[in-house]
């Protein structure tokens, strides 16, 4: 019994093989956030390591995304990160969404709440681990963009607009 059970599940993971995640490797950067605003290489750096493989039109693989169901779970975490903050789509949204998601960039780095940390296991992404340092690094350069944003535009145009 035991035996057809998994012979039986054997058949379903190769069956499963067939059913793949349209893959996040278009890399569209017309609307890239360094279209607009200064991106200095660290910061692109760390960005590239630790944010875009979720928050971007472009996701490194590793090989392990290749093995269903490991690749819908990976493609799920994209889709998500994507539809929070996606660098490469940054200046398409308006200035006030622009600026608050500068903010939220701050909030969670500062809150050690990104990278994920299911990103970070069992050392799969080790340069994705941000030292304080690093951390540091990202937040000073959010804060600066949000700055340059209330010095060149309307303060109006930065905050999200009244319902009535």
């Amino acid at each position: 019994m035991v035996r057809k059970v998994l012979i039986v599940l054997l058949i379903l993971l190769v069956i499963i093989q067939f059913f793949r995640p349209e893959r996040n490797e278009s890399n569209d950067l017309t609307y890239d956030i360094s279209k607009k605003y200064e991106v200095p290489a660290e910061v692109n750096e760390l960005l590239k390591v630790s944010c875009n493989d979720c928050h971007s039109n472009k996701t490194e693989y590793p090989w392990y995304a290749n093995v269903q169901p490991v690749a819908w779970w990976l493609n799920e975490h994209v889709v998500d990160g994507k539809k929070h903050l996606n660098y490469s789509e940054f200046t398409k949204k308006p200035l006030f969404v622009q600026n608050h998601k500068l903010e939220e960039t701050i909030e969670m780095v500062e809150k050690k709440e990104m990278p994920l940390a299911s990103y970070t296991y069992f050392g799969l992404h080790p340069q994705a681990n941000l030292t304080d340092e690093q951390r540091e690094m990202i937040i000073d350069w959010a804060k600066a963009q949000m700055r340059y944003l209330k010095e060149t535009y309307p303060a109006d145009s930065l905050a999200f607009p009244k319902r009535d």
